[in-house]
């Protein structure tokens, strides 16, 4: 038996606002937009899904939250520099591995897999 994971998929309260902020600031690349409410994007060869939904469940830090979506760089201070200048608010300050939330307060992290 083959498993393996599929797509994620990130509930937003507006999947077409949200998809901006995935677009703009974090350089996915817009897919498709399925029955006008969910948006499908790519970031190399992984797919995600943003669907309508509520995070009941907002947390005011990386380390409370239940769950997070890491993004690799090779590059962080370009990285960084980038997503900043496109408006991306960084919560702390650890430069190694920074942390974010997108507008709907679902978690991120930056990573440098080889730094790490």
């Amino acid at each position: 038996m083959n498993t393996s994971i599929g797509h994620v998929e990130i509930f937003v309260k507006d999947p077409l606002k949200s998809r901006d902020f995935y677009t703009d600031i974090l350089g996915f690349r817009l897919e498709e937009i399925q029955n006008d409410k969910f948006v499908w994007l790519s970031m190399n060869d992984r797919q995600v899904l943003l669907r309508p939904g509520e995070n009941l469940n907002p947390v005011s830090s990386y380390q409370k939250s239940n769950m997070a979506v890491v993004i690799y760089t090779d590059d962080m201070k370009g990285t960084m520099d980038t997503y900043i200048s496109r408006g991306l608010e960084i919560k702390g300050d650890d430069t190694r591995c920074p942390v974010f939330t997108d507008p709907d307060g679902n978690w991120f992290q930056l990573v440098n897999p080889n730094k790490h």
